[in-house]
């Protein structure tokens, strides 16, 4: 089968598309035809070893930790999946990004009937990340406003959603290329950061943010006077301290896989309360360009990957 494989940490030219083995399901393990997977920014600290310290690999790896697709085989052990079931699931080992790969059973759900299989890869790691902050982390309320800072990428367009449905009001930060289809979404407000500065833009003090911009600490303390005392601030990139006597709790978090929190979301998905918004849909042997593009910061929302 193809597989995009790293064979060492670099820029794009590491990412290589090679021929392997299919691989065999283990104990408690299905094997996948894949129809999707996605691109994730941090994927790209992947490649480039940035995070070598935190998630060391054993090269060749196989990119991909989002999955959409068709279970083919079974392996041992019995599984709630038979042959023909259409899945989603995060791999945390990686290896979506190849044409077949296993993965244990109870890490996956069923896909969402409302949404072609390729594009229910776009929501393991942005929506359980957004699922995350929005109820776990900053635990947002009916009637409370929400600042989503970097609404444009993947994870920021389930944020939208996800704080809407919790019953906020949400205002949301995107570049040109974004704002439409954040507006889509659900945001109230729409800033865009690159005209605009966020004192001016908000009703008054929020109660929570989510940042989501890969910004550093200086700038992400920047947000903390933006919030109301007792709000919370929630961040998946960089961490904040906050300054003695300001009454705002501020948290980082590195979402987890969690697979009922994924059930729901498909539910929502197919209740047509949550869109599963794909920018771009590309081939897989594309993916060192949507890794180049990325860095350039020509992306936007999710891009899925088909083999």
């Amino acid at each position: 089968m193809r597989a995009m494989r790293i064979h060492g940490y670099g820029d794009v030219s590491v990412i290589r598309q090679d021929i392997v083995p299919r691989p065999v399901p283990g104990h408690d393990e299905v094997l996948i035809r894949v129809a999707g997977t996605s691109f994730n920014p941090s994927e790209i600290g992947l490649r480039s070893g940035l995070l070598s310290s935190v998630f060391p690999l054993d090269l060749p790896y196989t990119l991909g930790w989002d999955v959409a697709g068709t279970v083919v085989a079974v392996g041992d052990g019995g599984s709630t999946f038979a042959v023909g079931d259409r899945v989603v699931g995060r791999v945390d080992s990686g290896g979506a990004a190849a044409e077949y790969v296993t993965a244990t059973a109870d890490r996956l759900v069923r896909a969402p009937a409302a949404v072609p299989l390729a594009d229910a890869a776009a929501i393991p790691v942005a929506g359980l990340t957004a699922w995350q902050a929005v109820f776990e982390h900053a635990r947002v309320a009916p009637g409370q406003w929400v600042l989503v800072n970097g609404a444009g990428g993947g994870v920021g367009g389930f944020a939208v959603q996800l704080a809407r449905y919790a019953g906020a009001r949400v205002v949301a930060t995107a570049g040109p290329r974004s704002a439409d289809a954040v507006r889509r979404l659900g945001a109230d407000r729409v800033v865009d950061y690159t005209t605009t500065p966020l004192d001016d833009a908000l009703p008054g003090p929020v109660d929570a943010v989510l940042n989501l911009v890969a910004a550093g600490p200086e700038r992400v303390a920047a947000l903390l006077p933006l919030v109301r005392p007792g709000g919370v601030l929630v961040s998946i990139t960089v961490g904040v301290e906050v300054p003695a006597g300001v009454p705002v709790t501020a948290s980082r978090f590195v979402a987890r896989n969690d697979p009922a929190q994924l059930a729901e979301l498909v539910k929502l998905v197919d209740a047509g309360v949550v869109r599963v918004d794909v920018a771009a849909s590309r081939p897989l042997a594309d993916l060192a360009a949507v890794h180049r593009a990325a860095e350039a910061g020509l992306t936007r929302g999710k891009v899925v990957l088909v083999p």
